[in-house]
């Protein structure tokens, strides 16, 4: 008997921890099952808040989580591999959405061309028969390049062309092409439809480049390789781009010049050896004499007397006659130069 009340104690224990699936409310909630939406008009129990916020919490939202899922279980419900699903109606809240609701695609430069055309998307068949290869083989994906090979094994060389070229190498080539081709049309079309402004030397638009984007193109693609352009053939006639942002475009603008240059190496270092060596210490004169006459002055201000000394009294019996003063080699007259009849004019 023990071990049977035991059993019994220990299943009540385990059915205490689930709480059962009725919920009773004082005002009941609003229920919005197309969004998973319960709205609780009930007043919180500020008591209960105090004495323990997280728990009482928790049973809250255990509470109204309850009353979803049990809206959710009155509904028609149906079996879908092996699994029960239920069948939302219409949401009645009305959700604001974060961004505005996206507009149509815009058209391709095709798709435009086949609407006003009247050309119509033909579904292409997955298979087609091969009557060379005398089988079915795929018209695009897989093995379609094995199928190619197989049928093409041997290719015709026109008369107009250097019999030694690889035709299957060209076929390559041809089709790499094409690809390429495409790429970029598809790229325009994103540009076109989102409206922006790449650069210059890039996208051109639908319309024909003028002379000047192209100029600036080929600016751009002389001036990006290794030496910045500097081995790079002109064209005759060949101008250089100029304008508002050309400068910005080219990469070798806003760094030093290239140490590259037509010189031989030999030369280039000879020229550099001279110009270290024969460089000479530069004098500057006016701040020298400034130097100087600052020198002057602080030892006249730290001896005072000893200048006073030198000079003497001043009066007309000190006076010495002195005489005209000297013109620095310019009042000379030449020895064997005549002179010259009539006055002077100053």
């Amino acid at each position: 008997m023990d071990i049977v009340k035991e059993v019994l104690e220990k299943q009540q224990r385990e059915l205490e921890k689930y709480k059962p699936i009725t919920v009773e409310k004082h005002l009941e909630c609003e229920l919005d099952v197309g969004t998973m939406l319960i709205t609780d008009p009930n007043d919180l129990d500020e008591h209960a808040m105090k004495e323990n916020r997280e728990n009482y919490l928790l049973n809250l939202t255990r509470d109204n989580t309850q009353l979803l899922i049990n809206s959710i279980w009155e509904l028609p419900t149906e079996r879908v591999d092996e699994c029960i699903v239920a069948k939302l109606p219409e949401p009645i809240t009305t959700i604001p959405r974060l961004r505005k609701i996206p507009g149509p695609k815009p058209m391709t430069k095709w798709e435009k061309f086949a609407k006003e055309k009247g050309i119509t998307k033909k579904n292409k068949e997955k298979k087609v028969y091969d009557e060379t290869l005398d089988k079915w083989v795929p018209t695009y994906g897989y093995r379609r390049a094995d199928a190619e090979k197989q049928k093409d094994w041997v290719l015709e060389v026109p008369q107009n062309v250097d019999p030694m070229e690889d035709m299957f190498q060209k076929k390559i080539d041809l089709r790499n092409e094409k690809v390429a081709k495409n790429e970029i049309q598809r790229m325009k079309n994103i540009v076109r439809a989102r409206k922006e402004e790449v650069p210059r030397s890039g996208y051109l638009g639908a319309e024909a480049a003028t002379s000047n984007q192209l100029l600036t193109a080929v600016t751009v693609a002389k001036s990006s390789t290794a030496s910045v352009g500097k081995f790079q053939n002109k064209l005759p006639k060949e101008k250089e781009a100029r304008g508002i942002g050309v400068k910005e475009l080219i990469p070798g603008s806003k760094r030093k010049a290239s140490h590259v240059t037509d010189t031989p190496e030999k030369e280039a270092n000879l020229d550099l050896i001279k110009s270290v060596l024969n460089k000479k210490p530069k004098i500057d004169i006016e701040k020298a004499i400034s130097l100087q006459k600052h020198d002057e002055r602080l030892e006249r201000e730290e001896n005072p007397e000893q200048g006073k000394g030198k000079k003497g009294k001043k009066g007309k019996g000190s006076r010495k006659a002195v005489g005209k003063k000297p013109k620095g080699g310019r009042g000379q007259r030449a020895p064997g130069k005549k002179p010259a009849i009539g006055r002077k004019r100053r």
